[in-house]
């Protein structure tokens, strides 16, 4: 119980950087720009799923959750939130270079991660504008605001840390929890999923790497590096594991049917370029 204790501790600290920024970066947006400069970053999302391709690829899963809160403030579009899901991996790369994979081969991941990302965002995007003719609400702070039932009157400051501390005993408490389910389960019964069903190998690890925990995409590398499991399968599993940014999405966003949208719309995604790399024969 204390390693669970410690790990979860370890891992929801690391966001405390990236929540903090991204809130204080909310809030000056929201204090201090004016409707011109609202409308350019709106019009900005046009390009926002290269972006969020490109940033998502570092090896730091802080920079989903500060992806949902910008998206529940409507900061950023959706194909820009899903372009940063897809190409965020948790704990993949870390991994990858502690277990001496070639740079080749790990350059070779990371490319074809955000590559995917970047094609999905913008498809995503061109169909939500230009085939639903939907579009998203005016930037609003104040939506992350009431949520979170505090005031975003007390200064920039003020009101960063103020959501950064409640978004961030949020996720610890969630991670505790996952942590010590994953715990008792055991890493094993995890792996025997993807063995038991082989025929559908990229839906069950895609259904694994929804779970916003490091041990999923811990889990599937390793499965990955130890031959169990195929290109298909890790990819599948690994471009759906975008670590607590669903989370954080579930809680500062509340549209759940729209929440719901976004969370299948990653998983087919998942699945659909999982299944494309096995049949094509993509190998790293």
């Amino acid at each position: 119980m204390m390693d669970i204790l410690l790990d979860t501790g370890k891992d929801s600290v690391r966001l405390l950087p990236f929540l903090f920024l991204t809130y204080f970066l909310m809030e000056w947006l929201e204090h201090r720009t004016g409707r011109a400069a609202r409308d350019r970053i709106r019009h900005a999302g046009k390009f926002g799923p290269i972006w969020g391709g490109l940033l998502g690829i570092m090896p730091q899963c802080g920079f989903s959750a500060a992806a949902s809160s910008l998206y529940a403030g409507r900061v950023i579009t959706v194909g820009t939130l899903l372009a940063v899901y897809l190409s965020t991996s948790d704990e993949m790369l870390p991994i990858l270079i502690s277990e001496a994979v070639p740079m080749g081969t790990i350059a070779k991941i990371l490319a074809v991660k955000c590559a995917i990302a970047i094609i999905s965002g913008v498809v995503i995007e061109l169909i939500y504008v230009n085939i639903m003719k939907q579009t998203e609400k005016d930037m609003d702070i104040h939506v992350v605001c009431e949520e979170e039932h505090c005031s975003c009157e007390d200064g920039l400051l003020i009101s960063a840390i103020r959501h950064t501390l409640r978004i961030f005993f949020y996720i610890m408490l969630i991670s505790l929890a996952l942590n010590t389910v994953i715990a008792m389960i055991g890493e094993e019964a995890l792996a025997e999923l993807f063995t038991s069903i082989p025929v559908v190998g990229e839906m069950v690890s895609a259904l694994v790497g929804l779970i916003p925990n490091c041990a999923s995409s811990v889990v599937i590398t390793e499965l990955y590096l130890s031959g169990i499991i195929g290109a298909g399968a890790m990819m599948a599993g690994l471009l759906v594991n975008a670590g607590v940014g669903v989370l954080v999405l579930m809680r500062l966003n509340r549209d759940w049917r729209q929440n719901a949208r976004i969370v299948g719309a990653l998983y087919g995604l998942g699945v659909f370029w999982g299944v494309v790399i096995q049949l094509v024969g993509i190998t790293f």
